[in-house]
């Protein structure tokens, strides 16, 4: 068993607490434009970016005239309304920190917009940003997840082959993005995904705080 090399990390629902947040930010966003899309939709898809969750959701592209005002309306509503009493998950600074100090190199993969990912770092504590090495955001990549494109870029910034690196996330998304491009998933179970969803990652815990009460046991040192 090889020791990884690096950690690839999902933000929303894998270190924040913030995927109900997000599904609630974009039902309100359809309402405002006609759109009724109930919470159970909607949420099943968080995780994935807006070029894939407009067109399942109300059958408009994201680069239509339409799907960029709901898009920038679910953002504005998204950073006004919930992202200010967002908490991070038990631990998740903690589990950041021993896994830096452990000498991984540390990045983040995420289907979230450069400026929501800069506010999502805040909301679990000063200078989390300084952890990651690198940062790869909706900006670097044309197609979110479950596409692998964000992974690949990720893969390519941090200098390490796939079979060294473990991605960390929540959804059943990441899991197949990060398998697209040769690399392998701890799944968490706080993003409010199964067991059954999660069957692809080759570990599973409950969150940041489980594994890192694991992690001497954990595929973060035997992979």
């Amino acid at each position: 068993m090889a020791h990884p090399q690096g950690v690839i990390f999902d933000i929303d629902g894998t270190l924040i607490d913030s995927n109900d947040a997000h599904a609630y930010a974009w039902v309100e966003a359809f309402q405002h434009y006609g759109y009724q899309v109930p919470f159970d939709k909607v949420r099943p898809l968080i995780g994935m970016g807006g070029d894939k969750l407009l067109p399942d959701t109300v059958g408009l592209e994201k680069d239509s005239e339409k799907g960029k005002q709901i898009s920038q309306l679910r953002k504005k509503i998204f950073m006004e309304r919930y992202l200010p009493d967002l908490k991070p998950f038990p631990m998740a600074r903690e589990l950041l920190h021993h896994i830096h100090d452990e000498g991984l190199k540390m990045a983040i993969a995420t289907s979230a917009e450069k400026d929501e990912l800069d506010a999502l770092l805040a909301v679990i504590g000063p200078y989390a940003s300084h952890f990651f090495e690198e940062e790869t955001s909706s900006k670097d990549a044309p197609r979110s997840k479950p596409s692998p494109d964000v992974m690949q870029a990720t893969v390519e910034r941090i200098g390490l082959a796939p079979e060294q690196l473990v991605m960390l996330g929540d959804t059943a998304y990441d899991i197949e993005a990060a398998k697209k491009v040769g690399i392998q998933t701890i799944a968490l179970r706080c993003g409010g995904w199964s067991d059954q969803d999660l069957q692809g990652a080759i570990a599973i815990y409950d969150d940041p705080a489980d594994l890192f009460h694991h992690y001497e046991e954990s595929p973060l040192t035997n992979l």
